[in-house]
């Protein structure tokens, strides 16, 4: 097989994982001892300067030339994500990062304050009163304390249409049921 045939070979092979236009001109061709040829092509893709698409081929006698592997690999001067470093170092870094900057570690002033720091409407007394959920279960006479957590497992279409009637267009939710027989038992 002559070199222009093993290019236009590794090019099909291209064409098979990637866009004709993520790859350019043919860079160089190595011979192995054993029959296999690599061929680098230049990557043209944005984002990947110094990086190049690598085709092996097999040639052995007798046999149809075959391709082994297609990869984009790194070249000299290419763009590389940092080496991965495990958590604990970064936050070790981290800490001395900021000790050096004279700010005080963050898990210190956990420790030195009990209670987290809450306004309002994070104290939460599981009454139904809270005044940013828009429900007052105590101001209702016909909402029992079971109801009222059966109207909170409803979303608000299905709360709505417990307190009301329910649709003729299809069977009601369960929940929507129970409500509205304990509400018709008071009644």
């Amino acid at each position: 097989m002559t070199t222009a045939e093993r290019e236009q070979r590794a090019r099909d092979a291209l064409a098979e994982i990637t866009a004709a236009g993520t790859f350019g001109e043919l860079l160089s061709e190595t011979a192995e001892d054993d029959g296999v040829f690599t061929m680098l092509f230049a990557a043209t893709m944005g984002g990947y300067p110094g990086w190049h698409w690598t085709v092996s081929l097999a040639e052995l006698p007798g046999e149809e030339p075959t391709v082994l592997e297609t990869e984009l690999m790194p070249g000299d001067g290419a763009l590389l994500a940092p080496d991965w470093v495990p958590w604990s170092e970064r936050l070790d870094e981290y800490r001395a990062a900021q000790a050096e900057a004279g700010e005080p570690d963050e898990s210190e002033l956990l420790a030195d304050d009990d209670e987290p720091d809450l306004d309002e409407h994070d104290l939460d007394d599981d009454h139904g009163d809270d005044p940013d959920d828009g429900i007052d279960f105590e101001s209702d006479p016909l909402v029992e304390p079971v109801e009222a957590l059966d109207l909170l497992a409803l979303g608000e279409d299905e709360q709505d249409e417990a307190e009301g009637e329910s649709d003729e267009d299809g069977p009601e939710p369960p929940a929507a049921a129970v409500v509205k027989k304990r509400r018709q038992k008071k009644q």
